[in-house]
Parts: C-alpha cells; sequence; structure tokens
C-alpha cells in the first residue's frame, strides 16, 4: 500500500467518533464467507453460514468453536458479530482498518491480536501482506481475513484428524496454532529471499548493470517491508507468553515461548536480509566505481603515452625554414624511431610500477 492511498483512506473517517466502522482497505465485492469449525475430543462439526446471527449460539457452547471470516468490508456482519459476542466498538474499528501494526489488547472477556500474513504473489512473486485479526474468548476463537485463502489448511487438518493435541486443548491452543501458523509461513519466505539473494550475488559478481541495481532495490524494498510486518510481532507474543490473560492457560504458554523463538529467528534473519541487501547495494556501487576507474585508467595511460610524440610531432610540424633536421634524409624515420622508443620506455615504467 502507497502512502498517498493509505491517507486517503484514512480521511475517510475525518470527524467521525471513535469506534465509526468504516472500511479501509482495497475495495471488493465478493461476497463474505462465514466458516465455523466447532469440536471437542470426540466430533468435529463444519459449517457455512450466511448470516452472522446464525454464530451467536456456538457463544454458550462447551465446546471450541472456531470461526472464520473472509472479508471485513461489510460493516453488518462485523456489527451482528460484535453484539453477539460481546466484542468492544473500537475492536471492530480497528478490524476494519487494514493498516493496522501487529498488537495485541487484552479486553474484559476476550483477547484481540492483529498478525500480518505474509505471502508469495504467484503473477510476479511480489510479497503481499494480508491482516488478520484474531479474537479469543473462553471457548471460541474468531479469525477475521481480508480475502479467501490462508496458512491454515494445517491447522484445519490437525482439527479433523482427531488424535491432534488441539482437539483435547481448549481455545486458547488453537489461538497458538493459528499464531504458528502464520510464524512458520515466514520461514518459507525466508527460504525464498535466501535463494533470491544467493542469485543476485552471483550476478554481481560476474556483471554489474542497471536492470541487477533494479533488483537489488525491488528486493531491499521487500526485505523493509517484511521486517514492518514481522518486527512488532516479537512484542505482541511475547506480551502473550508472559501469561498476564487469563485466557491462556499455564500448559498453553509452553507451546507460546516456541513462538516466540521462532519469532526471534525470524526477525534476525530479516535484519541479517537487510544488511546484506545494503552491503550488495555498495558493493555495485563500488564495483561501478571499480570499473570506471579501470576505464579512465587506461585512457590516462594512452593520453600519457601520447603526450611526448604529439610533443616531437608539433615540434617538426612548424615549418620553419632553418630547422637542419627538416631537409636530413633520415629525419623522418628518426622521429618515428624517437617516438617508439619513448613509448615503449614508458609502458615499461608502467609495467615496473605495477600500473599496468
Amino acid at each position: 500500500m502507497n502512502m498517498e492511498g493509505f491517507l486517503k483512506r484514512r480521511s475517510k473517517k475525518r470527524g467521525m467518533p471513535p469506534g465509526s466502522l468504516v472500511y479501509l482497505g482495497e475495495q471488493k465485492d465478493e461476497k463474505v464467507k462465514i466458516r465455523i469449525m466447532d469440536y471437542d475430543v470426540e466430533s468435529v462439526r463444519e459449517k457455512q453460514f450466511e448470516s452472522a446471527k446464525e454464530c451467536a449460539p456456538f457463544k454458550d457452547e462447551p465446546t471450541t468453536t472456531w470461526i472464520n471470516v473472509d472479508g471485513i468490508h461489510q460493516k453488518e456482519i462485523l456489527e451482528s458479530l460484535g453484539e453477539s459476542y460481546d466484542l468492544h466498538p473500537l475492536t471492530l474499528e480497528d478490524i476494519m482498518n487494514t493498516s493496522q501494526r501487529p498488537k495485541s489488547e487484552d479486553f474484559d472477556h476476550y483477547v484481540y491480536i492483529v498478525l500480518k500474513m505474509i505471502y508469495l504473489n504467484q503473477k510476479d512473486f511480489d510479497l503481499d501482506a494480508e491482516q488478520i485479526s484474531l479474537i479469543l474468548g473462553k471457548n471460541f476463537v474468531i479469525t477475521f481475513q481480508e480475502k479467501e485463502g490462508d496458512v491454515f489448511d494445517l491447522v484445519r487438518q490437525r482439527i479433523k484428524g482427531g488424535k491432534a493435541r488441539v482437539r483435547k486443548m481448549g481455545a486458547d491452543y488453537l489461538a497458538y496454532a493459528l499464531i504458528d501458523a502464520i510464524v512458520d509461513n515466514y520461514f518459507s519466505i525466508l527460504e525464498y529471499f535466501d535463494e533470491r539473494i544467493d542469485e543476485l550475488e552471483e550476478e554481481l559478481l560476474d556483471s554489474s548493470t542497471t536492470d541487477l541495481l533494479s533488483r537489488i532495490h525491488s528486493t531491499k524494498r521487500e526485505v523493509i517491508f517484511l521486517r514492518k510486518a514481522v518486527w512488532p510481532l516479537r512484542e505482541v507474543v511475547s506480551l502473550l507468553e508472559r501469561g498476564e490473560s487469563p485466557l491462556f492457560q499455564k500448559q498453553t504458554l509452553t507451546y507460546l515461548r516456541d513462538v516466540y523463538d521462532h519469532t526471534i529467528q525470524v526477525v534476525d534473519t530479516v535484519d541479517t536480509f537487510r544488511e546484506m541487501m545494503s552491503g550488495m547495494h555498495d558493493l555495485y556501487l563500488s564495483n561501478v566505481s571499480n570499473k570506471m576507474n579501470e576505464i579512465m585508467k587506461i585512457l590516462t595511460i594512452i593520453a600519457t603515452l601520447f603526450i611526448p610524440m604529439t610533443f616531437i610531432a608539433g615540434v617538426y610540424g612548424m615549418n620553419f625554414e632553418n630547422m637542419p633536421e627538416v631537409h636530413w634524409k633520415w629525419g623522418y624515420p628518426f622521429a618515428w624511431v624517437i617516438m617508439i622508443i619513448m613509448a615503449v620506455l614508458m609502458i615499461l615504467y608502467f609495467k615496473r610500477k605495477k600500473w599496468l
């Protein structure tokens, strides 16, 4: 998202009171999809609802309920879910604002978490970011996504499997599993960047072209973009794993510490990539400067070789009448011999000084 587009969207809320629901994101016409997975140790139920009001009965169920909403551009659905699950108006406002940075907010009966899901655009292999809003309650988890498609398929398979730990644990473990899936997906992005940076390094050692500089800048921008999405996540997971919220059980905190370790690895790797890209940019400029110096050195040597030749040719080209060498039979070849000897001596001198 560019800054101009972001400011234009933010201007829509100018003068509105806090908690006003205005969608700040790319305009969409797709229908919002609501999917529910309700499970316990014995069974799993999957349903897709057309109305948010149909989700209300699951709030009081003893089972664990995962409500996934694909699409946040229809405020009526968010208002209905907010009313059913007693969500604060500021939470609903933040859900519809897709420019939020990763954060965690602890309310009386739920925890609101904002994450960034990063994935590769298969058309041009650029990075795309999608905001994931996660609500953790006593026995439910609600996830809000900007569009359909996510990295949670493995979590769904584990729930359906029957023997996975997620079936035996509560909603807090489900929230951990979803956060872990997003963090694990970062590693696949890092692998892509690792290969891409290696290719740029090899090409940089072979040649330095304008196109290469453009790709270095593009990769560097994407690494910075990734860092902005990942860096605040460390603080979010750290806040969760301290166990300040009663919604997270003690045994789940152990798994959150593991996610925190993974987050630190991702942040450190991204910082390393950023330093590498800065180093590659400096190396590119150094290579260009060295090539320019080599060209200037060769041109300077050529000019230096021709200076004495030009002097001799200039002296004997003045056409004065009383010049003994002008009327000498061997004057012309003698001048050539003198110029060639001087050029050879200068070349030998340059080689001795290791200028050639």
